[in-house]
């Protein structure tokens, strides 16, 4: 289907200036706008093509491209028109408000944008590790600027549209038939710009706070673990949702206890006599102390595993193992009496010294 005459659409001449060519673009919104006729499919299509033709005809360039080669001309040089209400609305913003009186809910708004994770690196403590910890944490994160409510406009304005790419936060550039568009340099993409800042923020929108952040670690967490809070990252812009915060857990080392999953793993020195003749010793555990029955004969380097001693599941039920490793001990420093009795050890086995 041939499109229509921009000029002819909206109702003025070849050689219009620009207030003309806007006055007969406000006569063709005021007339076709979606609000003032819900449900019309006709009028929706001659409000499109009205915003198209003003478009063309307001930019001297596109204009001049139009005047010489017509709609052809145009599609050579990467035009394509609106893809929607929400696109016609950011642009001429500014109009609908002269004709309407309000922004209008149908006008584009600048779209929520979800706030950016934040990281924390907690160090806790084996035993922490072990049985769960709660912690209290401060981070640094940008909020809202209370007093201009994260506009960054200076209270009693508010931030306008940006005049050099109206609003849509990319310029676009045709040489010929060709086009590239980039973020507009002015606005840096916002599609706003502010004329007045905000003093306590200077126009950011946020300011740098020190929010405290309370942290329940479950027991049997381990180096490498996350926690995830919902929320607790940078705050959203224009509506949009917080951010997360992603604790990372850093368990330090414990000086008796090595962890191996949910295993621990320790080592128990035990004399020569306890070793031979057998004995019941005091083994620590993660929950207290245990009693451990050493068989007679026992050998350096023997295993002795403990059910459900060492360190809870994470998401589950039931702990892990403790896992003994005994070792001899050779004794040292004899009196006169123990280096006999040795002696005789020996020499009733057959050993010579």
């Amino acid at each position: 289907m041939a499109k229509k005459d921009y000029y002819e659409i909206l109702g003025v001449s070849r050689g219009a200036g620009e207030d003309e060519v806007k006055r007969g673009y406000r006569r063709q919104a005021m007339r076709y706008h979606p609000d003032k006729n819900p449900g019309d499919k006709s009028a929706e299509e001659k409000f499109k093509e009205a915003a198209e033709a003003y478009e063309v005809l307001r930019d001297p360039e596109k204009r001049q491209i139009y005047d010489r080669y017509g709609h052809e001309g145009l599609n050579g040089s990467g035009f394509r028109g609106f893809s929607g209400f929400e696109d016609i609305f950011s642009s001429f913003g500014d109009i609908f408000e002269d004709v309407f009186g309000f922004t209008g809910a149908r006008r584009s708004k600048t779209a929520a944008r979800p706030g950016a994770d934040m990281r924390y690196d907690l160090k806790i403590s084996f035993l922490e590790a072990v049985n769960g910890v709660e912690k209290d944490i401060t981070i640094e994160r940008y909020e809202n600027c209370k007093k201009c409510g994260g506009s960054g406009a200076a209270p009693g304005t508010a931030p306008e549209v940006c005049p050099r790419c109206r609003g849509m936060g990319q310029v676009t550039q045709s040489s010929g038939f060709f086009s590239i568009s980039s973020t507009c340099p002015d606005c840096r993409g916002e599609g706003r710009v502010i004329r007045n800042a905000c003093p306590d923020c200077l126009g950011a929108g946020k300011v740098k706070v020190n929010r405290n952040v309370h942290i329940k670690v479950p027991a049997g967490v381990d180096t490498g673990s996350r926690l995830r809070l919902r929320g607790e990252g940078q705050e959203g812009k224009y509506g949009g949702p917080s951010g997360d915060l992603y604790v990372f857990i850093h368990v330090e080392p414990h000086e008796f206890f090595q962890r191996d999953g949910t295993d621990v793993y320790c080592r128990i020195p035990i004399s020569v006599t306890q070793a031979a003749l057998g004995a019941t010793i005091e083994i620590p555990t993660l929950q207290g102390s245990e009693k451990l029955k050493i068989p007679k004969g026992t050998q350096s380097g023997k295993m002795f595993r403990l059910k459900g001693k060492g360190v809870p599941h994470l998401r589950g039920f039931g702990r892990g193992d403790e896992i003994v490793q005994i070792t001899v001990t050779t004794p040292t420093n004899l009196n006169k009496r123990q280096e006999e009795l040795l002696r005789e050890f020996a020499k009733a086995g057959g050993e010579s010294l």
